[in-house]
């Protein structure tokens, strides 16, 4: 039973008939690992522990630094040199002394993984980079617990939620890791981890209490600097499961092998034969969307039910953002024995 703190505190919430007394007892006996308490992580943790998330574990080993304070608003310029799991849970108790809240300042790893999250019922990732997702992605598929996704960069954010009810992972999604730029290095509007953080609350919110429809099969893009959203649906398939990694196949007979091609190469190969080029975007349908240098979008995950489809004697040029995914698009069709010319290159 609630105290009549309690009931006072949560009153708001208590009172839609969505939520209602019932929601709110399943906030409360919540259990909830929020990994990253950095720019995603504050407003999140602030969110949650406001709203009355029974328990809360906080994993980061980072410390709180200067330049973390534009966008970082869980701390102060006292707090610098402080790891942040620990003084997150500082503050958050004062917020909200109903809210069990520990902190593992630790960076979470495979050898890890398990003793950190096993206790949780839903995961959410703040992370800021590919290796953490992959491995709170394959850890909740391997035992069957949902988890709320979201990134930030510049301008741009993306919310999801992941393998909720058997739905789509994030290897659905992103099959195959691609590196690319973080905050550190390309930059971040202070005002957008507190839009998406907010959003990824919301969405922790919706699943623990049972309420609404949480983006599950769904991304969500929020571009702060035009304001504009997008939703773009996706379905689980067959990278669901991480794969084992495969015997060797016997390598087909190819042509000349893949290569790297620059832009001013493309432009003069689509210049003196613009009918024997074949442009490819192997990104997914939502970032071809969003922009590209156009040419056919077949996801790399695609490709290698979608090779026989290619006119034969074609010079095939695959692209993506970083050239990770067109390498090896242009290695699958190489190796397929495509009696033409595979090259691989970046988003221009």
């Amino acid at each position: 039973m609630f105290t009549p703190i309690e009931r006072k505190r949560y009153a708001r919430q208590i009172i839609m008939p969505e939520m209602g007394l019932a929601g709110q007892e399943k906030l409360r006996a919540g259990k909830v690992a929020v990994v990253g308490a950095g720019g995603l992580g504050c407003p999140i943790l602030q969110y949650l522990v406001a709203a009355g998330v029974g328990e809360i574990g906080i994993i980061d080993d980072d410390t709180v630094d200067l330049t973390n304070l534009h966008r970082q608003i869980l701390y102060s310029a006292d707090d610098t040199g402080k790891n942040k799991a620990i003084t997150a849970v500082e503050k958050l108790s004062v917020l909200n002394p109903f809210v069990r809240l520990t902190a593992y300042p630790d960076r979470l790893t495979a050898e890890n993984a398990a003793d950190l999250l096993h206790g949780y019922d839903l995961i959410i990732d703040g992370s800021d980079n590919f290796e953490t997702r992959y491995l709170v992605n394959d850890f909740c598929v391997k035992l069957d617990k949902p988890f709320v996704f979201g990134s930030i960069l510049r301008f741009e954010g993306q919310v999801s939620v992941f393998n909720y009810q058997g739905g789509p992972t994030y290897r659905c999604l992103f099959p195959d890791a691609e590196e690319g730029d973080n905050c550190a290095e390309a930059g971040v509007m202070g005002v957008l981890p507190g839009i998406i953080g907010t959003y990824m609350a919301n969405e922790a919110i919706k699943i623990i209490a049972g309420i609404g429809e949480p983006l599950s099969g769904k991304l969500l893009v929020v571009n702060t600097l035009s304001n504009t959203q997008s939703v773009f649906e996706f379905s689980r398939s067959a990278t669901a499961i991480p794969a084992k990694t495969p015997e060797p196949a016997p390598q087909q007979p190819a042509g000349e092998s893949a290569r790297e091609m620059s832009y001013d190469e493309f432009e003069a190969l689509r210049e003196t034969d613009p009918e024997q080029v074949l442009l490819v975007d192997v990104r997914e349908y939502y970032e071809f969307e969003a922009d590209n240098f156009g040419g056919e979008n077949i996801p790399l995950s695609e490709i290698p039910e979608s090779i026989e489809t290619f006119p034969s004697g074609k010079k095939v040029v695959f692209y993506c953002n970083s050239g990770k995914r067109s390498l090896q698009a242009a290695k699958l069709l190489t190796q397929s024995g495509y009696e033409g010319q595979s090259f691989w290159a970046q988003h221009w």
